[in-house]
């Protein structure tokens, strides 16, 4: 099947924000006097959000009000620090770009909140990407489908024919509730199994094999 349009997630998918994350939630608890997270850890808390983040990353049984301070600092921090390590994955923008030459339209969906989201897509992908969209009031978080039905809505893409692309259990949540397959990218955040028992409909391990599901070019 050659499909239409693709819902991207960005974080551990399109782009390798990890380091840079990383770095804004222990800014943000060093200066709260917690103690830093290592790189791992921080890997094992992001894909809900980084609300959720933070609320992994403070010790536990930290007060709500303290857990608004830190997550604050952390959104101060993170607008100075996400493009200074962040890049996309090896063999992304090839990706995006072959897609755009194949008539195929591209949106980003994420938990991330909405400027953070936007300016990195703009940063990054330019024009290879239709539509992006963040955490925002008024839409609910993945996996609720709110944001990738308003993506295939902003887009003029129906969902039928669609598909969704993530590394997560919650990319292959949100893609089943929208009523899209969802193909499992490996090189992210989460393990292959954690997406094979999560259901995903394709596991691939490169940009091209990616490439390969959507232009019809590879059998289920």
């Amino acid at each position: 099947m050659h499909y239409h349009t693709v819902v991207f997630d960005l974080d551990g998918t399109l782009l390798d924000t990890l380091d840079d994350l990383a770095d804004a939630t222990n800014a943000a608890l060093r200066a709260c006097g917690y103690p830093p997270r290592d790189r791992e850890e921080v890997r094992s808390f992001v894909g809900n959000g980084v609300r959720l983040l933070i609320e992994r990353a403070v010790p536990k049984g930290t007060e709500e009000a303290a857990v608004e301070r830190c997550f604050a600092l952390f959104k101060e921090q993170y607008s100075k620090l996400m493009c200074c390590k962040t890049k996309p994955y090896n063999g992304i923008l090839p990706l995006l770009e072959a897609l755009r030459e194949g008539g195929v339209s591209c949106a980003v969906v994420s938990n991330k909140y909405d400027g953070a989201v936007k300016q990195l897509s703009d940063t990054h992908f330019g024009g290879l990407v239709g539509v992006s969209i963040g955490e925002r009031t008024g839409v609910r978080r993945k996996p609720a489908p709110d944001s990738v039905l308003e993506a295939l809505r902003l887009l003029g893409s129906r969902a039928e024919g669609a598909i969704y692309a993530g590394d997560s259990d919650v990319d292959v949540q949100t893609a089943h509730n929208a009523g899209l397959p969802c193909i499992g990218v490996t090189w992210g955040f989460r393990s292959r199994s954690v997406l094979e028992e999560a259901g995903a409909d394709f596991l691939v391990d490169t940009p091209e094999q990616l490439l390969e599901i959507v232009m019809g070019q590879k059998g289920d």
